[in-house]
């Protein structure tokens, strides 16, 4: 799992493949990355296994996504073939973060959940964003799942080095243990101190 590998040991997603882009190889990426030509700029790049490495580099934009050369792909059919891979790069790549940020979203998938008293809730399974902000989905040893807003008022520790976040649970939300999935209804915001 990965609360169970080194910071430096983990991958961060930085890009899926949307589709081919023309005959000649290029691929279509969707970037998650701040500036999406950076897509690119981090070296080597892998699939989620570690088996396959590339080296990318960005060709154009097209509307909401980089043009991307890929080694050793140059036909439409091999572009093709890469539709839908996510695309990694090794965490220690990334730039250092800014005084006022304190982690990549990524550093928290894995992360134990903990309400303010240290009763366990879950582990984040991920970091959603469908366009009103940040969301946490947290998911139980039962495989029960939240959504939370990730906000000071909701997340108000976040402690990387002892791998655990602490929530207050909002009224509207049932902790995963006690009675299943549920979400916010209010919107979330953006807590602005990681990327």
């Amino acid at each position: 799992m990965l609360q169970d590998l080194a910071m430096t040991e983990r991958k961060l997603c930085v890009a899926v493949v949307t589709g081919a882009h023309g005959v000649r190889g290029l691929v279509k990426v969707k970037a998650f990355t701040e500036v999406p030509e950076d897509v690119a700029a981090y070296g080597p790049v892998t699939d989620e296994a570690g088996r396959r490495e590339w080296s990318l580099e960005v060709a154009g934009r097209g509307k909401g996504v980089v043009l991307v050369r890929v080694t050793g792909v140059t036909d439409r059919d091999q572009a093709q073939a890469l539709h839908g891979t996510q695309i990694f790069v090794a965490r220690e790549a990334l730039p250092a973060l800014e005084e006022e940020e304190t982690f990549y979203h990524a550093d928290l998938i894995g992360l134990a959940v903990e309400d303010a008293e240290g009763q366990a809730i879950g582990r984040v399974k991920a970091v959603e964003n469908f366009g009103a902000g940040d969301l946490l989905e947290i998911v139980d040893a039962a495989d029960k799942t939240v959504l939370l807003p990730f906000t000071k008022a909701v997340v108000p520790t976040v402690d990387l080095a002892a791998g655990r976040l602490v929530v207050v649970l909002p009224e509207e939300v049932a902790a995963p243990a006690d009675g299943g999935a549920s979400a916010a209804e209010d919107g979330p915001e953006s807590r602005g101190d990681g990327q």
